[in-house]
């Protein structure tokens, strides 16, 4: 049974979802970050990067949420979580890959500023400027909204990754109001079954 390593309010949301949305069996394995479960040997010997999700397979480990989100989809029946299609399929990669190289990057430079500098100046000026990156990416994807899903009528593994981004802009100091697209999705979300169990069971 693969087991999902993740933790509340994590971009391993995305992957609660796309498990509850697919039919599988599957547990979960939260990781608690407030008392550094992440760094603890136990962990690292599961994941060495040393962060969530880890998705634990009789294959092996698969880490970075793109690749679960569409191991999750090929695990699915047909057309359930991704388009059949190859250069559909691609697009929707590419899409995710968005959120997790921009977005999710620029999302962190406000809480893990650490990461990119010693210098409190400069972790600083990169928080400072958090709002204005997130603003940037969700107008680009605010402007290719044009269905109901993220990529137009087929509901796929791309919609619970937006909605967990999408769920940050608040604490980074954006109004999710200014992208009326985006709001209507993360509201039809918020409706949906697998999403309000994965969110139940975060709490």
């Amino acid at each position: 049974m693969p087991t999902l390593y993740a933790a509340s309010g994590s971009c391993s949301r995305a992957s609660h979802i796309a498990l509850e949305e697919s039919g599988l069996t599957f547990q979960v394995q939260w990781i608690d970050f407030a008392r550094s479960q992440q760094r603890q040997p136990d962990y690292l010997a599961i994941n060495p990067k040393g962060r969530v999700p880890a998705l634990a397979t009789d294959q092996g480990v698969l880490t970075e949420s793109p690749a679960i989100l569409a191991h999750i989809a090929a695990l699915s029946p047909p057309g359930l979580l991704a388009p059949t299609d190859t250069f559909a399929f691609a697009r929707m990669q590419a899409f995710n890959l968005y959120l997790a190289t921009t977005v999710h990057v620029a999302h962190a430079h406000g809480r893990r500023a650490s990461r990119w500098s010693d210098d409190p100046a400069a972790q600083a000026s990169m928080a400072a400027k958090v709002a204005q990156n997130m603003r940037d990416g969700f107008a680009l994807i605010e402007a290719d909204l044009t269905g109901e899903w993220a990529m137009g009528d087929a509901y796929t593994v791309a919609d619970p990754y937006l909605f967990t981004f999408a769920g940050w802009l608040a604490g980074d100091g954006v109004d999710m109001a200014e992208f009326p697209r985006v709001l209507a999705h993360f509201e039809r979300m918020q409706a949906r079954p697998a999403v309000q169990r994965a969110l139940a069971a975060e709490a």
